[in-house]
């Protein structure tokens, strides 16, 4: 099997993960959110050191732990990829997942958004029209409902400040994940301790609830690994085309197994994105194929202007 192939199976499996994960912390829907949070946190931090460990790269973890700057980098991805791990368990909890998946629906566009106000970065025309349809969406969806949705516009953008520190590093996937973890753990392991001081905590209760926590880390790690993986091997218009795999499960999650109510007013703004995210995603892949083109042109010019250079029938 290509490289290439095993790498689009590498990107669908980690959606996949991230998509039906609403199902497996539904089973721990008796376990406070800030608990699961908690643990999730300290077990992803021992499988990413284990694999790190495996990997003879913990070297490269003391060595980016060592520099302020790119510590104070890292401390506010720790919190930004916190808060979004807090409101997915929350919001199966709190029968809200649909809005989860509209947040990682809006993810690209406000990404897009960001790379504007922070990075001065010029949208084509298409891609505006697409932010405005988000836009339109998150009004229409606050009309209707009385409330801002709330969770999704958090999810969107606190993962759309994370993508964006994270372009200020240059660290691997695990390495930078398994530096934030470890930023995390000293306040989850406090948490726990406290849980567990007064009584409650639900580890080690019952072995089901104590696999289900225990395994949280390896549910973070596995779609991770997957996901750095199958970005050295395939595109990124390719990979951000599979990405809305990803809220697609989480919707289908939140409608037809879990059972939440999707209103007229869910609709018309999924309706809205759903058009925002398909004319972003045509004007992506028609954007890559007109820089491959160019791309193509200037390979085969080169060596026929080399070539008259060479005959002196060319300037310098």
């Amino acid at each position: 099997m290509s490289e290439t192939r095993l790498g689009l199976l590498a990107v669908m499996a980690a959606c996949i993960i991230w998509g039906l994960s609403p199902l497996y912390y539904k089973l721990l829907d008796h376990v406070p959110p800030l608990e699961v949070l908690a643990h999730r946190t300290v077990w992803s931090l021992i499988t990413f050191a284990l694999l790190l460990a495996a990997q003879r790269r913990l070297a490269a973890l003391q060595d980016c732990l060592r520099q302020p700057r790119l510590l104070a980098i890292l401390a506010f991805c720790a919190v930004m990829i916190s808060v979004n791990w807090f409101l997915l368990i929350y919001s199966v909890q709190a029968e809200r997942v649909t809005e989860t998946s509209l947040g990682y629906y809006t993810f690209p566009l406000v990404a897009i958004a960001l790379g504007v106000a922070v990075l001065g970065e010029r949208p084509r025309v298409w891609q505006w029209l697409a932010i405005a349809l988000a836009a339109v969406a998150v009004v229409v969806l606050t009309w209707g409902l009385g409330a801002a949705p709330w969770i999704a516009l958090t999810l969107a953008v606190t993962f759309g400040f994370y993508s964006l520190a994270k372009k200020r590093t240059a660290l691997g996937a695990v390495v930078s994940v398994t530096a934030e973890v470890v930023l995390l753990a000293p306040a989850a392991v406090i948490w726990l301790v406290v849980v567990h001081g007064q009584g409650g905590g639900h580890f080690g209760q019952d072995l089901v609830t104590t696999l289900l926590l225990a395994l949280s880390g390896l549910m973070t790690a596995l779609p991770l690994i997957l996901f750095s993986y199958a970005a050295q091997r395939v595109s990124l218009t390719t990979i951000g085309l599979i990405q809305y795999l990803n809220p697609t499960l989480q919707f289908l999650c939140a409608t037809v197994v879990l059972g939440e109510t999707l209103t007229t007013w869910h609709g018309i703004a999924f309706g809205l994105i759903w058009t925002a995210l398909a004319i972003y995603s045509v004007d992506g892949v028609a954007s890559e194929r007109a820089s491959r083109r160019i791309s193509m042109t200037s390979d085969t010019e080169a060596p026929t202007e080399t070539k008259s250079r060479s005959d002196g029938s060319a300037k310098p």
